[in-house]
């Protein structure tokens, strides 16, 4: 159910038999030459689309930007503060916490949002208790990725339009995606951008880590495949420990 579209002579009674909002959050960011700037923003779409299709919840309107301050000088990046998404996530979910709803779930397509989703949901859980907070990453593929994969990590957590992340378009977004100008791009990421603030351009020009030109509609069938299936599990988790709040 797509919340924007309902009214509001309607959507309270919908709201009473779901009790699932699910926020796709994304970023506005450099995603080298043959992915668009709002691929996270159409992974959080599709991935909350099908999710919400599979649980019965209402999908809201898409939190289109995001923190993307390592890619923030690559051009059109835009860049937002922690903060800002933490006070913006805090405020919708007690907003939807008002109007009926008792399951939040955030599904991001940014991994530089973890952080801020990670303090926003502990703000909520202080301010709305009986409001169940969810903040879902594709959870659960780890081994499915590392069995599929062709080329290994460019680094141990996170991933970016590369054969992976490339993958995850052709099977959610096709249209988007231009393999005709994928590259490989394989940096050499230094152990001190783990400990230190480091601008991404300090080791890549393009923003792809990783080789593009392998990615595959059936990788990103079968890997996110295992991530909506568990994405689905937690939510339906969540929908059974409400009872009658």
């Amino acid at each position: 159910m797509i919340f924007q579209n309902e009214n509001s002579y309607e959507v309270k009674e919908k709201i009473e038999n779901s009790r699932v909002a699910i926020l796709p959050i994304g970023a506005v960011e450099a995603h080298g030459p043959h992915l668009p700037l709002g691929t996270d923003n159409y992974l959080a779409e599709q991935l909350s689309q099908r999710v919400a299709d599979k649980t019965g919840a209402f999908v809201l309107p898409t939190l289109p930007y995001g923190q993307v301050w390592s890619l923030k000088n690559f051009p059109g990046s835009i860049n937002v503060s922690n903060q800002s998404l933490i006070s913006l996530i805090c405020d919708i979910g007690e907003s939807l916490h008002h109007q009926g709803f008792r399951v939040f779930v955030l599904i991001n397509g940014h991994l530089g949002n973890a952080v801020a989703i990670k303090e926003a949901a502990r703000k909520l859980y202080e301010t709305v208790p009986d409001l169940k907070v969810l903040y879902l990453f594709y959870p659960g593929v780890k081994a499915i990725t590392d069995e599929l994969r062709d080329t290994p990590s460019a680094h141990a957590s996170y991933f970016h339009a590369c054969e992976i992340e490339t993958s995850y378009m052709l099977y959610l977004a096709e249209q988007h995606v231009d393999m005709a100008k994928a590259i490989s791009d394989i940096p050499d990421i230094p152990p001190s951008a783990d400990v230190t603030p480091t601008p991404w351009e300090e080791f890549t020009a393009s923003a792809v880590l990783g080789d593009a030109t392998l990615a595959s509609r059936e990788k990103g069938e079968a890997i996110i495949e295992v991530a909506l299936a568990n994405m689905v599990e937690q939510i339906e988790q969540a929908k059974k420990s409400l009872g009658n709040k």
